[in-house]
């Protein structure tokens, strides 16, 4: 009876056993498909299409990226001009006291989306010696609806104080700037006191944008809004075959910054025109402020994760990048929604009245944009001296530093032409959203980011053909069998293989597994 017993039992056990084997087998095959090893992640990433380039791809891809950048160039340059002005010359001859003056703007249409209203003053003995004066400018603020009655904006009127600067001609000043446009007209009284210099006349100009080059904008941004939706589609419909764990780093990050290109372009922008309101303005800011800092961060991360090939943990890896990003993200912000707060509130006021704060903010801005360039130089510098020697990483590196650095010497250019003149100089914010000399510097800019995130997603998309075997895993040799010399481009020993290649190499791998 002692005998039978074991005989009994060892079926059982057996099956026990077995199953536990399994649940174990089961739990370290997810284990390892959730955190892959780091020996083997190279082989365990989606395929990209800049792997399958040749030199001449690499070349033909420049070009295009180029071609397509000049085309906008070339259309903004025949394009209208960014901003029109009208003048009107006042003559005096009294020297402490001028005004007040009512001034009558055009009729407006919501297509000048801004209007200014500047003014230079005459002196009437003008020197060569620079002259430096404080005066007083009083404004009251009325406008015209559709039935020709006025309606007074400010009350009581604003009263500020100006800096008169003159070096043989004196410096324009502005007077009032209204961020968007609820009247169809706008009168505007203006005087002057307290001027220590004898002036003999005021020079005033309305300015606000070319409703032409409005309509050009619309164009342009749906334009930008269409092709980013598409090539997003594209983008997303050729990983989906792959598992997302899988998906290499530049890759997560094209699925992050596609969308919010989409935003850059601003698809409510239209909105602008339909509603007379601050809103849609803020929402273009606050999209463009979001873009600019993801696309900071993702350079941060791509160069700081293609040398970290293992698990990237969220408070080591991605905080102290998103905190230094965001950093600059709450400063742009901040004064945007200063800046318009206050002139909504005070159509004369200007970023200069608030001199102290202005100037902390701008330091602390700069401060940290320098701490943003010195650790992206550092992360540049140390994954190009680790990953130099590197099978097809070195590539991946090479490609996003090329690309960037023409990037970045176009944008310096782009903003040199931009903020080379003075026009608009005593309002900040407002510079930096009308200082165009004309419409190839709007265009080249929009188009500039547009193709560089194109040319990205094309060269880390997988190429039609891609084969990508996700159980095959334990043995990244397994990816050279059948592989010829001509198969291995720039040294590198993961390429994409044909259908046939990864038939015979999921039929040996069977076999294997079968045998053990």
């Amino acid at each position: 009876m002692d005998s039978d017993y074991p005989s009994f039992e060892t079926p059982i056990c057996s099956e026990l056993k077995h199953f536990c084997k399994r649940i174990k087998d089961t739990y370290q095959e997810l284990k390892e498909d959730l955190t892959p090893y780091k020996d083997d992640r190279y082989y365990r990433l989606a395929p990209m299409r800049l792997y399958t380039l040749s030199k001449r791809h690499f070349v033909l891809v420049f070009v295009v990226f180029f071609v397509c950048f000049g085309l906008t160039v070339f259309i903004g340059i025949a394009g209208p001009k960014v901003i029109e002005s009208s003048t009107l010359q006042i003559d005096t001859n009294i020297s402490t006291q001028v005004g007040p003056y009512l001034l009558e703007s055009q009729p407006l249409t919501t297509y000048d989306q801004q209007l200014w209203l500047t003014c230079v003053v005459v002196l009437k003995q003008p020197g060569e010696s620079v002259l430096s004066t404080h005066f007083n400018v009083s404004v009251k603020i009325s406008g015209v609806v559709g039935d020709a009655t006025t309606k007074l904006i400010s009350t009581p009127a604003h009263n500020r104080t100006r800096t008169l600067r003159c070096a043989g001609k004196c410096a324009e000043i502005i007077v009032v700037h209204l961020g968007y446009l609820n009247f169809t007209q706008y009168k505007i009284a203006v005087g002057f006191e307290d001027l220590q210099y004898p002036i003999a006349g005021v020079n005033f100009t309305w300015k606000s944008y070319n409703p032409s080059f409005s309509q050009v904008e619309i164009w342009f941004r749906f334009v930008f809004v269409v092709l980013t939706f598409m090539v997003t589609c594209l983008f997303a419909h050729s990983l989906r075959k792959f598992s997302m764990r899988d998906w290499g780093i530049e890759q997560k990050w094209m699925s992050i910054l596609l969308p919010l290109l989409l935003l850059y372009n601003d698809p409510f922008f239209p909105l602008s025109f339909l509603v007379n309101s601050w809103f849609p303005g803020m929402l273009d800011d606050l999209f463009q402020s979001i873009f600019l800092c993801a696309l900071l961060l993702f350079w941060l991360c791509v160069y700081h994760g293609i040398r970290v090939q293992g698990e990237r943990k969220c408070l080591t890896f991605y905080l102290p990048k998103i905190f230094i990003v965001g950093l600059l993200w709450m400063a742009s912000v901040t004064l945007g929604i200063w800046q318009t707060v206050n002139e909504l509130r005070d159509p004369t006021y200007q970023y200069k009245v608030d001199t102290g704060n202005f100037q902390g903010m701008k330091i602390f801005f700069l401060v940290v944009a320098s701490l943003y360039v010195l650790y992206l130089l550092f992360l540049i510098v140390r994954a190009c001296s680790e990953l130099q020697n590197m099978p097809y990483v070195d590539l991946r590196l090479k490609f996003l530093t090329a690309l960037t650095f023409v990037v970045l010497v176009i944008s310096i250019v782009i903003l040199y032409l931009r903020f080379g003149a003075r026009v608009l100089q005593d309002n900040f914010v407002a510079e930096l959203s009308t200082h165009y000399q004309n419409s190839a510097e709007f265009l080249s800019f929009y188009g500039l980011l547009n193709f560089y995130l194109y040319t990205l997603a094309f060269v880390y998309s997988p190429s039609k053909n891609a084969l990508y075997e996700s159980q095959l895993k334990d043995n990244p040799a397994f990816s050279m069998l059948n592989d010829s010399d001509d198969d291995v481009i720039y040294g590198s020993d993961y390429e994409e293989m044909p259908l046939q290649n990864g038939q015979a190499i999921r039929a040996k791998y069977k076999e294997e597994s079968d045998s053990d």
